[in-house]
């Protein structure tokens, strides 16, 4: 049975990572900031939840990673802002709102099925220990 909780305390964990990094994506999305080699602020750097079967032996479930997006800007004309270039270019956040609202309900989805599974679990253990 602990096993079963393991798995969905992980899997837990994971949904919360890529609901946080798909919500901090999107509240930074139309920050700019400036093209590298130019003086001035950097943009923010979007991230992605990067998940895994755990490699640790003996235990089971998932990891999961923030890793930078790649590329992780892209060039927008925006001669008004105080961070353009020359030619009125900023650094605008690789950001696709669609995919990080898809990356939402994914992880609204994965949190709603591993809590089942630790709730199953838990009641398991209950009958069992009731049973003793």
């Amino acid at each position: 049975m602990l096993a079963s909780i393991s798995i969905g305390v992980s899997g837990l964990d994971a949904a919360t990572r890529r609901l946080g990094a798909a919500a901090s994506n999107l509240a930074n999305a139309q920050s700019s900031g400036s093209l590298p080699g130019q003086p001035g602020p950097a943009p923010y750097a979007p991230v992605q939840i990067v998940q895994a079967a755990s490699g640790v032996a003996g235990e089971s479930g998932t990891i999961a990673c923030a890793v930078p997006m790649v590329p992780a800007y892209v060039p927008a004309f925006d001669p008004q802002s105080p961070d353009a270039n020359a030619e009125g270019l900023v650094a605008m956040p690789n950001v696709d709102p669609a995919q990080q609202i898809v990356q939402m309900a994914t992880a609204r989805l994965s949190f709603a099925a591993n809590l089942k599974t630790v709730q199953t679990a838990m009641a398991m253990t209950d009958q069992l220990l009731a049973l003793a």
